[in-house]
């Protein structure tokens, strides 16, 4: 009995998540309300507030069931000695767009984030977040590209952290072009190309055929990740 109520709970939670995911997105995070959130589960306000605080943790919950399982490939490629430090680097921005691109769940968070949410008032603590959550990516750019540097024994023209803010600012762009145009060209196959021209600019010697899955996790297990128990 207690499996079952658990469980209960955890399909509850997930079902909640699915509803706020579908109601930010086309509302917007300010305009949408636990009403309309709990409506959308054919729950009640009780239960929003029985697993979340409020709608800023119900946000950050729901932006962590996607970022998690993408969280889980970069550790993986960042703890795989068996990689150069370029690959690991590739690899792990690949696995990013392909999910982006393939999993619908993740193209409608990551266009909450980017384009409707306001990071004022109660969200502006979002807003810190995600900000922390850049400058720790950024940085493992640039400790990426300095290893590989010194693994290809190159002499870069600027520092690490500059070529790791280009490339984070390729990165993002490569994203938010893809869905302000409505997924009008292959995200993944365009931004595997664009990554490999930035860095052979760079002076790095770019080996061709890096598969996400290198890194050694599957697509399947990141996805489990999504509705593990919190």
């Amino acid at each position: 009995m207690a499996r079952r109520t658990k469980e209960d709970a955890v399909a509850t939670r997930n079902s909640l998540l699915d509803a706020a995911e579908h109601v930010f997105y086309q509302k917007g995070v300010s305009h949408a309300s636990l009403n309309d959130i709990a409506q959308a589960a054919g729950a009640t306000r009780g239960a929003i507030y029985w697993h979340f605080k409020d709608k800023v943790d119900l946000f950050n919950a729901m932006m962590e069931r996607v970022t998690l399982p993408l969280e889980c490939a970069n550790d993986g490629c960042a703890g795989n000695d068996r990689m150069a430090p370029l690959q690991r680097l590739r690899a792990v921005i690949d696995f990013v767009l392909r999910s982006l691109e393939k999993d619908p769940s993740v193209r409608r968070v990551f266009e909450i984030a980017m384009f409707r949410v306001e990071y004022v008032g109660e969200l502006s603590a979002v807003r810190d977040r995600h900000l922390e959550a850049s400058l720790e990516f950024r940085q493992q750019f640039a400790n990426e590209i300095t290893l590989a540097a010194q693994d290809q024994g190159l002499a870069l023209s600027c520092s690490a952290e500059v070529a790791a803010t280009g490339l984070q600012a390729l990165f993002d762009g490569l994203m938010q072009v893809w869905m302000l145009g409505d997924a009008t060209f292959g995200l993944a196959e365009t931004g595997r190309a664009a990554v490999d021209a930035y860095l052979r600019g760079l002076g790095f010697d770019v080996a061709e055929g890096v598969d996400p899955l290198v890194a050694g996790i599957p697509w399947q297990i990141c996805q489990s990740r999504r509705n593990a128990v919190p």
